[in-house]
């Protein structure tokens, strides 16, 4: 197949490139071409908000949209000219008010959640842009990305932690939900959509089981060969001064993703693969938060 992927520089996307690119396809890339490019892809190099007519005549089988935050990001790539049969988008869950019942469904409404605050607003007017010049395209809401490439500061954080046989220290008791989502699931999911093109347009997407924080600490603590020594944090402190999430729990209805892909890569082995990528890569990490100066200087001493 031809690909189109937006982004293939960082994380999700570079991930979903290279993955393809293994696979036999032939992978373009659309970014700025400010960092390395993933080998074997082919890149365009523009910013998609300012690139008008630049793909008149390039065709592609699929485009996988993986950077759209907002509908200006839709609608400058579709008016790049470009032609294709299937667009995927990643959206998110963010799009689902967090006064919803839970598990979050499709066809639930959608609107501000208020955690996320503009971030899910962006990316659902992303969705309605979408769906109003490409009504058959595929739209995907993840919860949290996990796995190689990951750029954020969260498995890494409980990473450093173990290496450094720190204690955590746990919001609570632990028992706030976390779903997660690998990124080879992702790209998995990707080819049966493109393979099978299901009637259905929107899934939630994600693992089936949900963890507790504290089962995740334990697992990415197992990831680097050690067990942890857990230090309850009283709720009146804000959480995100010292843990890598915020104090928010959501789960994901992924029935519909099931139906097609009924397993998933079991936490406990990706978050093993992320460790020893991690610890090849330390300086993989986009944003250090200072969550242990925070646990030295102010929870120590409390």
């Amino acid at each position: 197949m031809r690909i189109l992927v937006t982004g293939g520089t960082t994380f999700v996307s570079k991930f979903t490139a290279e993955y393809f690119v293994k696979r036999g396809d032939e992978v373009c890339v659309l970014n700025r071409g400010s960092r390395e490019q993933v080998a074997g892809a082919r890149l365009i190099k523009a910013d998609r908000t300012q690139a008008a007519g630049l793909l008149s005549g390039e065709y592609f089988d699929a485009i996988l949209d993986i950077t759209a935050y907002t509908a200006q990001h839709i609608r400058g790539l579709l008016d790049t000219g470009v032609s294709f049969d299937d667009y995927i988008l990643i959206s998110s869950s963010a799009i689902y008010p967090e006064t919803n019942p839970q598990p979050f469904t499709e066809d639930q409404p959608c609107g501000k959640n208020n955690i996320w605050g503009d971030y899910g607003v962006n990316k659902l007017e992303a969705e309605r842009a979408l769906r109003e010049r490409v009504p058959n395209a595929y739209i995907l809401r993840p919860p949290y990305f996990y796995g190689v490439y990951e750029n954020l500061y969260r498995e890494a954080f409980v990473f450093d932690c173990a290496m450094a046989d720190r204690p955590f220290y746990l919001p609570g008791d632990g028992s706030m939900k976390l779903q997660f989502f690998h990124v080879a699931d992702l790209c998995r999911f990707i080819e049966i959509l493109l393979s099978r093109r299901p009637d259905n347009h929107i899934f939630n997407v994600g693992n089936r089981d949900v963890v507790t924080v504290r089962q995740w600490v334990e697992l990415c603590y197992r990831a680097a060969g050690k067990t942890p020594d857990f230090i309850s944090v009283d709720k009146s402190v804000p959480q995100r001064d010292y843990f890598c999430f915020y104090d928010y729990e959501y789960v994901l209805d992924v029935s519909k993703q099931t139906e097609l892909m009924p397993d998933t890569l079991p936490l406990e082995q990706g978050l093993r693969e992320e460790f020893l990528w991690y610890k090849a890569h330390p300086d993989s990490i986009y944003n250090r938060k200072p969550y242990t100066e925070y646990i030295d200087t102010r929870l120590k001493k409390a």
